[in-house]
């Protein structure tokens, strides 16, 4: 996806609106030293945030699951969004933003005095609307799944989904599919689904997958418009046979994919069901 920030913009760091060059944390940051972190990203159309409300409800349980605390009040968060936005005049891009437990010496065990969480968030234009991929398709290769067993918390602990990422790339694919027990899980940065007979197919929630934002609006949407869905898991052959496939992420919103492990999907073009959804989507987020 093609980026379109210029530099510099202004970040957001514990309570403060920083050139990027002086955005900062402690080197005893525990999302730092320990991935004890959590994340969320919003996408923004014509400086509009896109699903906000979900994310800070996701955002919300991740905390919880995690025992970490709020950085600031819900009201604060809400705010420093809109002068992020403000700030980097963000037409179209998302918003980046990171809690972490907070800095304290290096233990494995949570600090014994509390300390203050760390809240960063930064922006980056990026093209949403006119995604080029969104008229090809993408292509999707099928990695191993070796995260841990909470993926439906939004972790900053990422290394397995950088590793499946990078050998999409190296592949010349736009994403991975990660595969557990011959069923895929989902996308390095992203949900799954297939198509067949006109039935959307994608994988319940559980532990085993994050709980999309996107995925959420998109499910409600095609209820609106009578698209079945289907909440079971699939097989990588049962993808290779699929009539469509697509992923869904906030800086994707709904992308069809046209090849999985070298095997065209569809003809190796994007299918009708796939089409009516992202447009459904746009017309969502006020495209």
């Amino acid at each position: 996806m093609k980026e379109l920030q210029r530099m510099p913009r202004t970040v957001f760091v514990n309570g403060e609106y920083l050139p990027e060059d002086q955005g900062k944390v402690s080197i005893f940051d525990r999302g730092f030293l320990f991935a004890d972190g959590v994340y969320e990203v919003s996408a923004v159309v014509n400086a509009r945030l896109v699903d906000y409300p979900a994310h800070m409800e996701r955002l919300g349980r991740s905390l919880s699951e995690l025992r970490m605390e709020w950085p600031c009040t819900r009201a604060e968060l809400d705010t420093m969004h809109q002068e992020m936005i403000h700030r980097n005049d963000l037409t179209e891009g998302i918003i980046y933003m990171q809690v972490t437990r907070g800095s304290a010496d290096r233990t494995f065990n949570f600090p014994k005095v509390p300390v203050k969480p760390t809240l960063i968030a930064f922006t980056q234009a990026m093209s949403l609307v006119d995604n080029p991929n969104a008229v090809t398709g993408v292509k999707v290769v099928t990695t191993p799944d070796l995260r841990w067993a909470r993926r439906d918390i939004k972790t900053v602990m990422l290394l397995a989904p950088v590793l499946g990422k990078q050998a999409a790339y190296e592949q010349g694919a736009q994403e991975g599919w990660m595969v557990e027990d011959g069923f895929v899980t989902e996308g390095t940065s992203s949900n799954a689904y297939i198509v067949k007979d006109g039935k959307v197919i994608t994988r319940g929630l559980s532990n085993e997958i994050l709980a999309g934002c996107t995925r959420r609006a998109l499910f409600r949407l095609a209820r609106e418009e009578g698209v079945e869905i289907v909440e079971r898991k699939f097989t990588v052959e049962e993808a290779y046979a699929a009539d469509e496939a697509f992923l869904t992420s906030a800086s994707q919103f709904v992308m069809p994919i046209v090849e999985i492990d070298g095997k065209r999907i569809g003809g190796g073009q994007p299918g009708p069901v796939v089409r009516k959804l992202r447009a459904l989507f746009l017309q969502e987020a006020g495209a």
